[in-house]
């Protein structure tokens, strides 16, 4: 072994173009970044979606719909449900904490009572509100709908 058979070590070298190592290397002066201006300087991050000055996109494209900010949103729960958890845990009485400790609803949720599919039991169950059909379900099988 001697000077002139030296290599470096396997993977010790990068095949990439060091920028800003002065004249010499092609990559020295402006380090490819142009004359003046925000983008040559340190630094310097642009917004996001900025357009160089142009309208951005999410401004020229109108807005569309309309957003009722009284809307009230329910939680669902739909009778084939309230069946299968009282056939499961031997329930009759479904209120709001019966409907939250079984992961039916949230906290502070308004919980609907929807009429998919048939119910065999007779229950009492106490929500928000109703739709018909899960309102004529209840009362077809003598149960109860209370209505906080």
């Amino acid at each position: 072994m001697d000077l002139s058979n030296l290599q470096p070590a396997e993977g010790s070298t990068k095949n990439r173009k060091r920028i800003g190592r002065g004249q010499g290397s092609g990559r020295g002066g402006t380090s490819t970044r142009g004359h003046k201006g925000a983008q040559s300087r340190s630094g310097y991050k642009s917004k996001a979606g900025f357009e160089g000055g142009q309208m951005p996109l999410y401004r020229r494209i109108p807005k569309g719909g309309f957003k009722n900010i009284n809307r009230k949103e329910y939680c669902g729960i739909n009778v084939d449900k309230l069946q299968m958890l009282a056939d499961e845990n031997n329930i009759s009485v479904f209120d709001i904490d019966v409907l939250i400790n079984h992961g039916l609803a949230q906290k502070n949720d308004l919980i609907k009572i929807l009429g998919r599919g048939t119910l065999n039991a007779k229950i009492e169950v106490t929500a928000h509100a109703f739709s018909k059909s899960a309102l004529q379900a209840i009362e077809e099988k003598g149960g109860v709908a209370t209505k906080i």
